[in-house]
């Protein structure tokens, strides 16, 4: 079997074993239903594919061993749960107005890029009497500011991280680009020997601005002020943006990435390619070196590895740092208690580390064996330099204006100057919006 037949095929196999894996390993979870159907007490939450409804059949027993073991040491609960989509902006959106009108779940997944809006708004119940100082004190800084509200209390709990590196095809790109043009050179060096260069998000989707900003955080780029507001398009930050837009349009321009990277709005698509052997390069997350070897032959896993994003020079460098986090948008303090349990006997840990997660937690890397090896270790000194979105109310605008303007620049529709000061122009007005 070819390797894209192979992903097709387990692709296709973890669609349909999925339910059926995680309803025949945990009987207590039925439908979207997990614990008895006549316990006393209902909390409802709203959730990614991280828990019993994962497409993988082992990630999704293995979610359903912790969501029954939760439930058994928690008598007189059941948990209803509500899958979100894969358009994760409009799901995100959906809920804040929900909860502004009181008619969210009681507990729910919220990204890390939006929940400065979910606080700004309001709507979080404080997860502060429910958490130590000391495990507080643990949070890498930029995940304990962004769960932080103004009044000091702790209003999510940010559980999983995340990191950009790039990836690449040992055999056609020996070693790991340090430079922009470095970059260039080996995309193109690949684009001759039957490649289609290197791949990157370059869609309306959030993970085309995130993995983009890497570029002009490397060069000391500030998106706002301390005020929260957007300075991107003013003196030396707009010359700092204006260059790392270049960047990328210079790759498709020039070849080294396909035109087709301004319609790509999923990670997935990255794998699949690796997968059909059309791609030797490209900007991924942490999370898909482990997909991409439960999609790949061994010998042809082996092939690939991964090193930091490149920058406009080799001391320019960082990497985004995302990540998701559980809030409580419950009415009672029974049902804030017993998300903030979920947070903690679920997600804080035992998802890091059935799915390799990167934790939030500096002490969980000593804790748990597989975030000490070599791989975890690597990922580990890349966030050293790693840089989360700013916990300003109106990034998910700003973010929305890149993705706008990347659209333009990358299909050579609009001068790239004049398509970055139409974006930091209608972050503006957001801004005053706001």
């Amino acid at each position: 079997m070819t390797p894209k037949a192979r992903l097709l095929s387990l692709l296709s196999a973890a669609a349909i074993a999925a339910p059926l894996a995680t309803a025949m390993a945990q009987d207590t979870i039925t439908g979207d239903t997990v614990g008895p159907a006549d316990a006393a007490n209902t909390l409802t939450f709203r959730m990614t594919t991280d828990g019993p409804r994962n497409n993988d059949p082992a990630l999704a027993a293995k979610y359903g061993k912790l969501f029954n073991d939760f439930i058994a040491n928690h008598k007189g609960w059941k948990i209803e749960l509500q899958m979100m989509s894969g358009d994760i902006g409009q799901e995100q959106a959906r809920m804040l107005e929900q909860a502004k009108s009181g008619n969210a779940p009681d507990c729910a997944a919220v990204d890390s890029f939006v929940l400065p809006l979910f606080k700004k708004a309001g709507v979080l119940k404080s997860f502060s009497p429910y958490f130590k100082k000391e495990e507080i004190d643990q949070l890498f800084p930029f995940v304990r500011e962004g769960v932080t509200g103004k009044d000091g209390q702790i209003y999510a709990w940010w559980w999983s991280t995340d990191l950009r590196v790039l990836y690449r095809n040992k055999e056609i790109i020996k070693d790991g680009p340090q430079t922009w043009d470095e970059t260039k050179k080996a995309a193109l060096a690949s684009v001759e020997q039957g490649m289609e260069g290197i791949l990157f998000n370059g869609g309306r989707y959030e993970g085309t601005t995130f993995d983009w900003l890497a570029n002009y955080w490397g060069e000391g780029g500030k998106l706002v002020d301390d005020a929260g507001k957007p300075i991107f398009g003013e003196g030396e930050n707009r010359a700092k943006f204006v260059k790392a837009v270049a960047y990328y349009r210079d790759l498709v321009e020039s070849g080294a990435a396909p035109k087709r990277v301004a319609t790509i709005g999923n990670y997935d698509d990255f794998n699949a390619a690796a997968a059909a052997g059309t791609t030797a390069l490209f900007v991924g997350g942490n999370w898909q070196l482990s997909q991409l070897k439960g999609a790949l032959e061994p010998e042809e896993f082996a092939k690939w590895t991964f090193s930091p994003l490149p920058g406009a020079t080799k001391d320019e460098r960082s990497t985004g740092t995302g990540g998701w986090t559980v809030a409580s948008f419950a009415k009672t303090d029974d049902k804030v208690a017993m998300c903030a349990n979920l947070a903690r006997e679920i997600y804080m840990g035992p998802a890091n580390e059935i799915q390799e997660q990167l934790p939030t937690r500096a002490d969980f890397y000593s804790k748990y064996p597989i975030f000490s090896n070599e791989t975890n270790k690597a990922f580990g000194e890349a966030l050293k330099v790693g840089q989360a979105r700013p916990g300003a109310p109106v990034y998910p605008e700003i973010s929305n204006q890149i993705q706008i303007m990347m659209g333009k620049v990358l299909t050579g529709t609009e001068a790239t100057e004049a398509a970055v000061d139409e974006a930091y122009k209608a972050s503006l007005a957001a801004f005053e919006r706001l």
